[in-house]
């Protein structure tokens, strides 16, 4: 993708909304919850399903999720994209929106996700393709791929796993504040550390939530947004990258693309690091909470671990991260980067509650797909930044 098509503030999101989430009532579908989703977000905004003229969706579920969502739905979108690399999938999909908008393919853009993983059962949702490289191994997927990447930042970096444990204790105090997460209790480090080994070094609270869920985005023009019933959420920088699939082609373990897609992003948005108010990074395991710190300029490379010690990004610190509770405490059904962007989008417009940011007017929200394989970064702004 060539962020240099894309304007600066042209396109907004203007709509957001999740589905049911957690454990889903018995019989509904990936299609439902999309469903679900989308009625919310077009309430949200003020639109309805009428004025939806683009199409984006993905599910581990379906083979051809937009036409199966588009059937659901009634509609006959005039553009459609069904990009699926993983659960970065649709801060691409906010670039592509944008792209098609400008381009006059479509004015009103929705994407959609949806999945009853936890009701399934994981291993019936998505199987791993196989690679005979890693195979014989019998590595736990996708933990044993994070695992190594954990690995590999404590031996080069000196990380510890105390630090590590600190992402998903400042984790589950940010969801303490979000009435709609799956966890309602506390956590303290050690019993981070004292929870049962899934793939070393990473214990079970090193790894998101397996839950149901699904979310919905509406994406349109900033003069159409400018109309609608929620302060938009400006897109003001993109960018994405994709370096190796299986985690044993990754060129550094220890460094991953939002290095480049963050820097396209930040080049789009004519922002730096210190010019963003709240961060939202995909935190499958607390390792990638690290990495993407360091990767998007917010400490130096290596130091991560010694960043998050104090407390910096739990409610409180010097960095609001995850301020929903991210995919380690809120919520996670497989692909978590939709709802990254809908809690940017909650900060932006002052509507998170207890959890807001103070003055609050841009965010990050950045993706992952497979495994650190592929990166998305968008940064949303309000009105005074464009």
């Amino acid at each position: 993708m060539n962020s240099q098509a894309l304007k600066r503030g042209a396109c907004a999101i203007v709509g957001v909304a999740e589905s049911d989430l957690g454990e889903v009532a018995a019989g509904l579908s990936p299609l439902d919850l999309m469903g679900q989703a989308t009625s919310r977000a077009l309430r949200d905004c003020g639109l309805s399903l009428r004025d939806v003229d683009g199409v984006f969706a993905t599910t581990s579920q379906s083979r051809m999720p937009t036409l199966a969502l588009c059937e659901y739905l009634g509609i006959a979108p005039r553009y459609h994209d069904g990009t699926n690399i993983g659960g970065c999938s649709f801060m691409s999909m906010v670039a592509h929106a944008q792209l098609a908008i400008q381009a006059g393919l479509c004015e009103v853009a929705l994407i959609a996700y949806g999945s009853t993983q936890r009701s399934a059962g994981r291993s019936n949702v998505a199987a791993p393709d196989v690679n005979p490289y890693e195979a014989p191994y019998r590595p736990i997927y996708t933990a044993s791929s994070y695992a190594l990447a954990a690995s590999r930042h404590m031996h080069q970096y000196g990380t510890t796993r105390e630090q590590l444990a600190q992402v998903a204790v400042a984790a589950r105090q940010w969801a303490l504040l979000n009435p709609v997460a799956w966890e309602k209790t506390p956590l303290t480090v050690d019993e981070v550390l004292g929870a049962r080994m899934l793939s070393h070094p990473l214990t079970v609270r090193d790894c998101c939530l397996v839950t149901d869920g699904g979310g919905a985005l509406i994406v349109t023009s900033a003069a159409r947004a400018a109309t609608l019933r929620k302060p938009p959420a400006y897109i003001l920088g993109v960018g994405e990258h994709l370096s190796h699939y299986h985690i044993t082609s990754m060129p550094d373990l220890t460094v991953t693309g939002a290095a480049q897609s963050g820097a396209a992003a930040y080049a789009m948005a004519g922002l730096g690091p210190r010019d963003i108010d709240a961060v939202q990074v995909y935190d499958a395991f607390t390792i990638t909470t690290l990495l993407f710190l360091e990767d998007l300029g917010f400490c130096p490379k290596g130091e991560g671990g010694r960043f998050v010690a104090d407390g910096a990004i739990a409610p409180g610190g010097s960095l609001p991260v995850n301020t929903n509770g991210g995919g380690l405490s809120y919520c996670h059904p497989g692909m978590y980067g939709v709802f990254v962007l809908m809690e940017a989008v909650r900060q932006v417009r002052g509507e998170a509650g207890r959890r807001q940011v103070a003055g609050c007017e841009t965010a990050i929200a950045h993706g992952n797909g497979g495994t650190l394989s592929s990166q998305s970064t968008v940064i949303l702004g309000g009105a005074a930044t464009v």
